[in-house]
Formats: C-alpha cells, structure tokens, sequence
C-alpha cells in the first residue's frame, strides 16, 4: 500500500472498492496477503494482470470494466480464504502500465492521433487561400510551424555566368514572404525564415520541435525536383514523415485522364485529352491557425535583404533596378485580379475586322499576373474563379481563345482562360521529363498549339 493515499478496507466484502478515475490510463494497486493459495495465480483470466516482478502487488488496467465486479469467490475450488485490499487511483499516465507511444498512436480514428507538431515548408505556394497543404497540416496537428528557406543555391552567378536570380525576382520573392507572414501572423501563426539548405534547415527544426512530418508542395523543375529528394532523405534518417501536395496548375495532377509519363507532348493532344475535365473547388483560407510549438524557443529570424543574398541593387546604368508598380505578396495578387476582372467587364474588347486578333485590356494589353502565378501568391483555380464572375455565359477552361462574341468582354477572359491552359501544359510537360529517368525522349515541338 502507498502510504501518501488514503486507503479503505471493508473485510466483509469480497470485491475491491475502486475509486472513480479522472484519467482513462490510471491504474489500481491491490494489496494481497502473502498466504494466498499459489493455483490462484495460475488462473488464465487473471494471471497477465499480476506483475511477476513484485507477488504482492498486481497492476489493474481501469479500462476493464468488469474489475469494478471481480469477487474471488468466482475462482473454482478449492475456495480461497477471504481477502480484502485496498485500491489506490492514480491520476498520473505515466505510471499507466499502457502508455503512448513516442509518436502517435496507431488508431487513425482516436482523437490522440492528432499529429503533436507539424512543419509547413512553403515553396512556390506563398498565399493562405487554395493552400491545401497548409490546411492540411493545421488540421491534422496540435501545433504548426510554418517556414520557408531562401536557399543559397538559388543564388549568384550560374555556369554560363549569369544571375541565378536577378534583383527583381529577388525583391518580388522577399516582398511576397513579408506578405506571407504577415498574413500567418493575422492569424495567430507566425512564418520561420531561414537562409540554407532546406535539407539542413528542416531537419534542424524538426529536432528542436520534434515534428512528425513535414507538408510541402510539389514543385516541377529539375532542381527543385532534387530539392524534394534530398529534403526525402534526410528526414528518412530522422524518422520524420514527408507529406507533398500538387496545387500549382488549374487541373490536379491525380484527375488528369491519363498518367504523367504518357502525357502528350504537344499542346494540341493536351487540350484534347482535358477537354471537359472538372477544376476542382478552391481552399476557404483559415480564419485562424494552430499555434507555433512552444517547444523549441524556435525565432522566427530576419527576412533577408538584397545585400544579404549577394544581389546588386543597382541596375548597369545606376537606376534602380526594381520597378515599384509591381510589389510582391498575396494582397497585392487578389487586388490586382479583382482590377483586371472588373477591366474586362467594363470595356469592350478590341479585335481585327476578321475577329483573328486577340488582346486584353490592362497594363500594356496584359493582366500582368504572372509574377505573383509563378511565385503562388494566387492560385491559378482562384483566378480562373474569379474570372468566371465575369462572365455572360458559362465558360470553360478548354475554350479557344477567340469563342467569345467579337467585341463581348467575354472574348478577353477566354483569352486569359487559353493562356492558363497553355500554362499547366508547360508545367505537366516539365514535371513528366523531371521526373523522368535519364535517357527520356524530349518533348517535341508544339507544332498543333494553335489548332
């Protein structure tokens, strides 16, 4: 018996008295005298509750119902003599003989499953709208910590000699994740920023933390398509579950109607074979995110400038080199669509006498929207839900570019729809031969784009 808990024993009863437990891993102790008959022990319905180590004392797991009812007078001849014990509750998992394992336990279905920290590496994907990845990982985790690496192999001057990234790229992209964490910290996140390699800055932070997994998005390049394996490997090593997500094109990679590697190679077959095709639903953005692991005291860390990633802020001829029209960030990208869609629906549009000629209205006869596309600061299925508000008739993504009525608004936004098209197109058709083994044929040229 434990001395710090108060006991009660009642001889003329044959069944323990247990006391109502708070926790469902509590356990009881019961005490019994040392003369008990040893065939006792040899019971199969009650000998794997006994602890071998200690004969005097056995552990009870409370979850067994039928423990609250055990009488000793159930055990077949010859009848034992009258026993009485006193049970003590303990409120602490930890001295639960079942205890959780180090990561989650296996039950997908019990609430515990929870994840207990999740890392969030953002990429390409820089928004909190149609981010099914950083949705993904807030309901599936107790805390989420988002980051995102400026890695220095994006950087400096590549084999041939030129920028990897020139200063307007770069100040677009450290525009858009001051406009990412900004938006995490609205609410209640916070966004990690880091410059390293991603395979050596998540594993750090998985450490400190002790994630479970890491979301992230997949990307299409070369590079990056090497920068998800290393980033698999590393984390192989710790143990840590690598969870990737498609979001980047207009149509899924999963609903396409036939498998990547078999995917046209010419923009004309392409079109065909999605013609028809459902766009999936946007992603509501979170009202309100999972806190940042306490655990850790990770720093959210600096956003880096210009300077700091070896970029020269000075055009050749002494100007700027960054045009301030166009700032980076996901607010930017949302005004800016919402600008072009009412553009399009306020003015007519402008063709040849032939209706041959296609062009929009906008900043130089374009919607100048592809930076914030190419850094994900607007989904390409927000935009094209955007545009269909502005349409007369229900469109598709599939449209040629000139279905529209000759000067009817509806001419330019299937303009914009034709080119989001030939956009995934390029994406597919890079993430088929990346992916690739070496010795893949290469793409031919789009010679029935047009058709």
């Amino acid at each position: 018996m434990d001395s710090n808990v108060e006991a009660c024993e009642n001889p003329e009863t044959k069944s323990p008295e247990i006391l109502p437990s708070q926790s469902p891993f509590a356990t009881a102790s019961l005490s019994l005298p040392t003369t008990l008959p040893t065939h006792f022990f040899i019971q199969p319905k009650i000998q794997p509750f006994f602890s071998s180590q200690s004969p005097n004392k056995v552990k009870v797991p409370t979850q067994a119902s039928s423990l609250s009812h055990l009488s000793l007078s159930s055990i077949s001849s010859p009848s034992p003599p009258k026993v009485s014990f006193k049970s003590i509750i303990s409120n602490n998992p930890l001295q639960s003989p079942l205890s959780l394992g180090p990561r989650r336990p296996l039950g997908p279905s019990n609430g515990a499953a929870i994840r207990r920290a999740s890392i969030v590496w953002f990429r390409n994907d820089l928004r909190v709208h149609d981010n099914e990845c950083l949705n993904t990982a807030n309901n599936e985790s107790i805390s989420v910590l988002p980051v995102y690496c400026f890695d220095p192999r994006d950087y400096g001057k590549s084999s041939s000699g030129f920028d990897k990234t020139g200063p307007c790229k770069a100040t677009f992209l450290i525009e858009s994740v001051s406009g990412l964490r900004k938006s995490l910290q609205a609410r209640g996140s916070d966004l990690v920023v880091r410059v390293g390699n991603p395979e050596s800055v998540l594993v750090e932070l998985a450490k400190a933390i002790g994630a479970d997994a890491i979301y992230a998005h997949r990307e299409v390049s070369n590079d990056e398509v090497k920068a998800e394996e290393r980033v698999e490997t590393a984390m192989k090593e710790e143990g840590v579950e690598v969870k990737y997500f498609w979001g980047s094109t207009l149509f899924h990679v999963d609903d396409l109607p036939f498998k990547l590697e078999d995917m046209p190679t010419d923009y004309g077959g392409f079109r065909d074979k999605v013609k028809g095709l459902e766009i999936r639903k946007t992603i509501e953005a979170l009202d309100q995110m999972k806190g940042t692991p306490s655990r850790g005291d990770v720093e959210a860390g600096d956003i880096p400038s210009l300077t700091d990633l070896g970029i020269n802020q000075m055009a050749q001829d002494g100007r700027p080199s960054v045009s301030a029209s166009m700032v980076g960030g996901e607010t930017k990208a949302l005004q800016r669509l919402k600008t072009f869609a009412a553009e399009c629906r306020a003015q007519p549009h402008k063709a040849s006498k032939d209706g041959s000629q296609d062009s929009i209205y906008g900043a130089n006869f374009s919607c100048k929207i592809s930076p914030w596309l190419a850094m994900g600061c607007l989904s390409p299925r927000s935009m094209f839900d955007e545009l269909k508000k502005t349409m007369n008739r229900p469109v598709s993504a599939t449209s040629k570019k000139n279905d529209g009525v000759s000067g009817s608004p509806d001419t330019g936004t299937n303009w914009l729809m034709f080119e989001l098209l030939w956009r995934d197109f390029f994406r597919f058709i890079t993430k088929k031969y990346s992916s690739a083994k070496v010795g893949a044929t290469p793409a031919t040229t789009c010679t029935s784009a047009l058709a």
